[in-house]
């Protein structure tokens, strides 16, 4: 590794600003560059210090792939010029926020790199809606995927018959677009009609809304609410303790 600048890839946590790590805000006021990412709340980002640079590199629906490249290559030239840089992702870098791959790219380029965890949205998302991904009595397992899969690959990687025959809990992330696809696909694989799916729209903030429904309603459900991204999909007999246990929206 060179002796030039560092860099720090990190979550910024799913939404709530004081859901960021301690490490991840002691870092944020020793930096020299900020490249920050589409859903990094407007708090969090307004506490960068003026002594520091603020890059936005957030990449929305329909960019083209090219827009990695040009963070990667931010990423080593602000290093190379001996700069401390923080590389601020919402959720959790390694949670489908392509952190590995950066660090991949830093470690071809001979630049030192650190990764700070965040409270990925999977898991930040469902505990603000009230709903457990594992409990004694409804689930034992969870599993995390993607609903918007690489469109360079040549066929989806996501299971979905696997996965409703072994896991008790699904959640998904970028997946509201595809919500039919994933409903009918799970219900084709043997999971029942009536299992209970909850789709929670900005979680963590004082904008979360959440929607229960079963995978047979919850399209038209979600249609009637105008639920738009970011949002989680969590489909599982947790889903039942939803009511009970919600507490943020009270």
């Amino acid at each position: 590794m060179t002796k030039n600048g560092k860099v720090f890839i990190c979550g910024a946590g799913p939404g709530d600003p004081k859901l960021i790590t301690l490490k991840a805000m002691e870092t944020l006021n020793n930096c020299d560059v900020v490249l920050y990412d589409r859903l990094v709340c407007k708090e969090i980002i307004d506490q960068i210090p003026d002594t520091a640079e603020k890059i936005y590199v957030g990449r929305s629906i329909g960019d083209p792939t090219t827009h990695q490249d040009n963070t990667n290559n931010l990423m080593v030239e602000q290093a190379k010029e001996g700069k401390i840089v923080l590389r601020l992702k919402g959720g959790d870098p390694f949670i489908f926020g392509r952190g590995g791959e950066e660090a991949e790219y830093l470690v071809e380029h001979n630049v030192e790199f650190e990764i700070i965890p965040g409270i990925t949205s999977a898991v930040g998302s469902a505990a603000y809606a009230g709903i457990p991904l594992t409990h004694r009595h409804f689930a034992s397992s969870i599993a995390i995927v993607t609903g918007h899969e690489d469109p360079e690959k040549n066929e989806p990687v996501v299971k979905w018959d696997k996965l409703a025959e072994t896991v008790d809990t699904i959640v998904i992330l970028m997946g509201i677009e595809r919500l039919e696809s994933i409903s009918h696909n799970l219900i084709k694989a043997g999971l029942c009609k009536e299992t209970e799916i909850a789709v929670i729209e900005n979680g963590t903030t004082t904008k979360q809304r959440a929607i229960k429904g079963t995978l047979s309603d919850i399209i038209e459900r979600v249609k009637r609410a105008k639920i738009k991204p970011p949002a989680i999909i969590i489909i599982g007999k947790v889903v039942s303790l939803q009511e009970k246990l919600s507490w943020f929206n009270k």
